[in-house]
């Protein structure tokens, strides 16, 4: 470890980051006063925990910033720890944001939306959600509740007739003005009070509606509110889990199991099960009960404007007052921090732990297995293909091109029988014109192997330096030779290489005439079917955003008020048309160069030239 001074730090609340001799963050923590808890960890080794005691024999440089009060400070800690992903933090498990259920109240006939990262549009964004499928059967259930329109604005602009869905009485056809603006717009309030939880306010209104149309002859009108209230009834039937409480509340428990904590939280709103999340904090090795409810409360409620009035907790954090003011301040109002220890709410926890303790076992069930069968597959490949040893670290090879353009390749990586996505790659091909992947696969294994030699001279390419005890080529005969005859010029001609032909997932040899014939059945041949997929979906993912960018491109050349300067930054901040389509004004505004008079001039052309493609994101 290296000297560092902590005594020159201020007393001042902040963040401090500790990082290796490489410049990688290995933790981010906050502080009241930076100095007194930095110093905490220039102790004698034996007074710290084991945690503490291994990541400080790496720390070699600490960065610190300074923050005005404890809450900003805890608020920067859950936002960089969310960046960051530091290997000795609780961490929120998770590499992607997490979907959010978007209503669009800037529209005159407004939709629900499934959306990745919220934006100040005018729009209602509920969530995060666990799962993309929460957020799409959420949409499906009130789609058959309310008519709520599904279509692109494209399409319900350019609308000469109604849709099948008008037809099957999902939607009322406001395309074709049969049914007013502020009768839709009316019948979303009710869809916003279901998803915030007031399904009795709901239930309410639709019931007076329903005799006001009776009492008024509007009898059909009157059947369709009444088939929304029993729909309603019947969906909420089942949900009651707390009925000694009125008050809207979130009950959070987890399981810890090895180095990971599986989280249950339950949202209970009005004495109803409205919503439950399962997820999952890692690096809770040897963290207290009060760490791992820290963590979570900081990230979790980071990433959402729902802030109930109570949260029901297995363990108080030890600065719960700071984050019950954080929350106050989400929330507008008071949020109570509560461990019941007695009554309907003890009881609800423990059923919020149960289900933690349940799925955990099962995961754990769930990898063992796995584990059982890469094991096989593995000791599997070793017998069939006849190598010296098992194939610890496995490599795979595709091509992916459409009619020669925009050419690219894969390199997928599996430890251990485990993808091993940190030591993915992907290489533009460059020196073949035209759809010859026999070549392009002799460029890429002559540039994966060429990187070895360079790795030693090129920090970026270290990763590069580890052999592979297997290399698989995503192909038959032809590509295998082309990538053999690559690997004996880089002098690793002794590395086993196999092609796997998809049409009768045949496994071909080099200098052998006949294929090699795994069990359809066997865990060896799963295992290089994985690896071959893995290689085709990165691959082709990587060929998609290259064409996506091109096509984008190539668009913004025909844009008014978009020049070189500006083209390069929308592209530089948008991987696609759908993203940038769905942007803000006020945010494309808010960009480098650019000005709201041409942020609407390229949101008007796109809309106009995308053929209904800028909600395609929403669901």
């Amino acid at each position: 470890m290296a000297s560092i001074e902590w005594q020159t730090l201020p007393k001042n609340p902040g963040v401090y980051l500790f990082k290796n001799s490489e410049g990688q963050v290995l933790y981010v923590g906050k502080a009241v006063a930076l100095r007194s808890r930095v110093r905490s960890y220039f102790q004698t080794p034996e007074r710290l925990a084991p945690k503490v005691r291994a990541m400080m024999r790496h720390v070699a440089d600490l960065e610190y910033i300074v923050t005005s009060t404890e809450v900003e400070a805890l608020i920067l800690e859950a936002t960089l720890i969310k960046q960051m992903k530091p290997r000795y933090n609780i961490r929120l498990k998770d590499d992607k944001s997490y979907p959010y259920l978007r209503l669009t109240w800037e529209e005159d006939f407004p939709r629900l939306m499934l959306a990745r990262n919220p934006v100040p549009d005018g729009s209602r964004y509920f969530g995060p959600y666990p799962r993309a499928q929460a957020v799409r059967d959420t949409i499906r259930l009130l789609r058959k509740i309310f008519p709520i329109r599904n279509c692109t604005n494209q399409k319900f602009k350019n609308a000469a007739r109604p849709c099948l869905e008008y037809h099957i009485g999902h939607c009322q056809a406001p395309c074709q003005g049969w049914v007013d603006a502020d009768a839709y717009r009316m019948m979303m309030h009710e869809v916003e009070a279901f998803l915030e939880g007031r399904a009795d306010d709901v239930e309410r209104h639709l019931k007076e509606r329903m005799e006001a149309a009776a009492e008024a002859w509007e009898f059909e009108r009157a059947a369709e509110l009444r088939n929304q209230l029993e729909a309603i009834r019947e969906v909420r039937e089942p949900q009651r889990v707390a009925q000694a409480t009125s008050r809207d509340l979130d009950a959070i428990s987890w399981a810890v199991g090895a180095d990971e904590a599986i989280v249950q939280v339950f949202r209970v709103r009005k004495g109803r099960l409205t919503g439950r999340e399962s997820l999952t904090l890692a690096g809770v090795d040897g963290a207290s009960d009060e760490s791992i409810a820290e963590a979570f409360l900081a990230q979790y409620y980071a990433a959402t404007d729902d802030v109930p009035e109570e949260i029901l907790i297995a363990a108080l954090p030890e600065n719960s007052a700071e984050l019950r003011g954080w929350l106050r301040d989400k929330r507008g109002s008071a949020c109570e921090l509560k461990v019941p220890k007695r009554g309907d709410k003890a009881e609800l926890l423990a059923l919020v732990r149960k289900n933690a303790e349940m799925l955990r076992d099962e995961e754990m069930r769930r990898r063992q297995r796995q584990d059982s069968h890469i094991e096989e597959g593995l000791l599997g490949l070793q017998h069939a293909l006849g190598l010296p040893q098992i194939p610890h670290r496995m490599e795979c090879y595709d091509i992916s091109n459409t009619q020669g353009t925009e050419s690219v390749a894969s390199m997928v990586v599996f430890t251990d029988g485990k993808p091993d996505k940190s030591q993915y790659r992907r290489f533009k091909i460059r020196t073949v014109e035209g759809p010859n992947d026999f070549l392009s696969m002799y460029e890429v294994i002559q540039r994966r192997f060429r990187h070895r030699e360079l790795a030693s001279d090129h920090p970026g390419l270290k990763r590069f330096a580890m052999l592979p005890d297997l290399v698989l080529i995503d192909g038959g005969r032809g590509q295998l030779g082309y990538a053999v005859r690559a690997m004996r010029e880089s002098g690793v001609g002794n590395i086993p290489v196999f092609g796997l032909a998809k049409q009768h997932e045949w496994l071909f040899e080099p200098d052998r005439p006949d294929p090699i014939i795994l069990d359809r059945d066997s865990e060896a041949l799963k295992l290089l079917q994985h690896l071959r997929d893995e290689a085709h979906r990165f691959a082709i993912t990587f060929h998609r955003q290259l064409r996506s960018r091109r096509n984008l491109r190539s668009l913004l050349d025909d844009v008014p008020d978009i020049g070189p300067k500006r083209k390069r930054t929308l592209l530089q901040t948008y991987a696609n048309l759908d993203a940038m389509a769905q942007a803000s004004v006020d945010e494309l505004a808010h960009l480098p160069g650019m000005t709201r008079a041409a942020a609407q001039s390229l949101l008007q052309y796109l809309r106009a030239n995308s053929g209904g493609e800028e909600s395609r994101s929403g669901g």
